[in-house]
């Protein structure tokens, strides 16, 4: 049994929102430099200019984005792992406070979401548990930003309604999209387990690296054509018009009931923050 104190986990998640909202992954940044020569026009100059944007974000120690979302957290406890010193949902929530205000990151949520008191530290954090083989902690941290997370949607299909109608929903949903998800996208999608599971997938989708395929053959093929049905819509790079709409479309997929289809598509914008450490 190895102990991890909860003040290890604070810190952790301290550094990650602040390095989350500063440095875009490498497979992302790797991906958009790829793109930028296959643009033109003002696609080509968009992409240029949101690059630039991540150089001055790394240089100046500056959030990318003046949206620096709210932070979801995944935690992966080992099972042979013990936590001690206190609590875990509270050291992640003091991980936050502290990040947020460490980085000079904008403060975004509200109490209770109809009177709309802002807590002023950016907490608390929307936390997910699995338990995990090992001993040890992983955390991903992902600021989620709004502009993004307001373009999701979720709906019960039936069994009766197949492939071509999940096809048709995460089509319609990045069309209507259009450039507010702040385009390319990553489009995370979650299809079976129940309404809220189906949800839960498709934002864990969004943090599979660009390039990694589903393990079911099928279902990386859907990945596949629904990546090129959805570029095939010219959207492009903020909505001005383009090759790229999307840069990966990552489908998880889980067991369902006999008379479900439940399909829920969680968007990430074109840095989809998140980062991760192992403790």
């Amino acid at each position: 049994m190895r102990e991890i104190h909860v003040n290890d986990i604070t810190q952790a998640v301290a550094d990650l929102c602040i390095k989350a909202c500063v440095v875009v992954a490498p497979d992302i940044r790797a991906y958009m430099e790829r793109i930028v020569d296959e643009e033109t026009g003002v696609a080509q100059q968009v992409l240029r200019d949101m690059l630039e944007n991540q150089d001055i974000a790394i240089q100046r120690k500056m959030p990318i984005c003046q949206d620096t979302g709210m932070a979801v957290v995944f935690l992966e406890i080992g099972q042979d792992a013990r936590i001690v010193g206190g609590n875990v949902a509270e050291a992640v929530h003091e991980g936050v406070r502290r990040g947020y205000e460490e980085g000079y990151l904008r403060k975004s949520v509200v109490a209770d979401p109809i009177n709309r008191v802002n807590t002023k530290d950016n907490t608390p954090a929307v936390i997910h548990y699995d338990i995990v083989a090992g001993d040890g902690v992983k955390i991903t941290v992902c600021p989620k930003g709004f502009g993004s997370e307001n373009m999701s949607r979720l709906k019960m299909f039936v069994p009766a309604d197949g492939i071509a109608a999940v096809e048709d929903f995460v089509l319609e949903t990045v069309k209507l999209a259009d450039s507010n998800a702040c385009p390319p996208i990553i489009v995370g999608v979650g299809v079976g387990g129940t309404f809220d599971y189906a949800a839960n997938m498709a934002k864990r989708a969004l943090v599979r690296k660009i390039g990694s395929r589903h393990p079911d053959e099928y279902w990386a093929g859907i990945e596949a054509r629904l990546l090129e049905k959805i570029n095939a819509t010219g959207i492009g790079p903020a909505g001005f018009g383009g090759r790229t709409t999307a840069m990966a479309v990552h489908i998880n997929t889980y067991a369902t009931h006999i008379a479900g289809l439940p399909v829920a598509v969680n968007i990430g914008c074109h840095v989809n923050r998140h980062e991760e450490m192992m403790l």
